[in-house]
């Protein structure tokens, strides 16, 4: 257990950024203050662009492309902007022809949103596309070993409703880069700084930010979309060949970051301050 000087200090962080990513695998949208609710914030990887043909899902892994698609939801309308790309204004379609989407072995009912935006990416990305909505009436459950709720579900993330990453865990990693990265290589929803030590998502588990009460359950298995620049979209060998270094688990897959999953809502703002309700000792994390 940490003592109460211990948890004092790790309880100096506070909310630094806060990202949501309306279309998965393209660009985040930075806000002070947002809505956390069951599936994570609002918004959050609501939407995905799929192969035309399969309903394959399409992520930076395959066309880093997408990260320099910009979308924004205003009311009912989805706006689209990209290089080269005549800016898209659309209305959302909660309702009408539905497909079944695949992300992983997940398979999502989901409602087409239309010709037009299809042919708007599959112009963009050179690959017949279509971009779809979670119906309303489905629920992608999250895996049952992390999740205590089984009404917990999620839109399209990877895996779980938020990511939460330190700016010292990022700053421990710059320090042994020879280029610094950005947090967006990252594509976290939640940042915290303050506490002075790198890898407080790995110590605190039952937490709260402000009013929203968090459990973190998993750490995050990092993919190739952390070599992608986000700016630029050019692929290159970091951070994985460092994070390898000092982050890999015994299962060889590279751990930075913190799978959280929501156990109350609410809203969310820059400079919420953390309050832990239970933390694991750092020697137990196994960095």
């Amino acid at each position: 257990m940490l003592t109460p000087e211990q948890i004092q200090h790790f309880e100096q962080a506070t909310v630094s950024a806060l990202y949501y990513y309306p279309i998965k695998s393209c660009r985040g949208i930075k806000v002070d203050e947002w809505q956390v609710e069951a599936t994570g914030f609002r918004h959050d990887r609501e939407f995905m662009v799929v192969d035309a043909a399969t309903c394959e899902a399409y992520t930076q892994r395959e066309l880093s492309q997408l990260a320099l698609v910009a979308p924004t939801i205003q009311g009912d309308t989805l706006t689209l902007n990209a290089p080269s790309m005549s800016t898209l204004e659309i209305p959302i379609l909660r309702e009408g022809n539905t497909l079944t989407a695949i992300l992983w072995e997940n398979e999502c009912v989901s409602v087409d949103q239309g010709e037009e935006v299809a042919r708007w990416f599959s112009e963009y990305l050179k690959v017949e596309s279509r971009l779809v909505r979670m119906a309303e009436n489905f629920q992608r459950k999250l895996d049952p070993k992390y999740a205590p709720n089984p009404q917990d579900h999620i839109y399209f993330p990877d895996g779980y409703p938020l990511l939460l990453i330190s700016e010292e865990s990022l700053e421990e990693l710059n320090r042994r880069l020879d280029e610094p990265l950005p947090m967006n290589r990252f594509r976290t929803n939640i940042v915290i700084k303050g506490s002075g030590i790198p890898h407080t998502e790995d110590i605190i588990k039952r937490f709260t930010l402000g009013n929203v009460s968090l459990n973190a359950v998993k750490p995050c298995a990092r993919c190739k979309i952390t070599t992608t620049n986000q700016e630029t979209t050019l692929v290159g060998k970091e951070p994985l060949r460092t994070l390898a270094t000092y982050r890999r688990e015994e299962s060889g897959k590279v751990m930075f970051g913190q799978n959280l999953i929501i156990e109350n809502g609410g809203l969310l703002r820059v400079g919420d301050s953390l309050k832990i309700n239970k933390a694991t000792p750092p020697q137990a994390t196994g960095y």
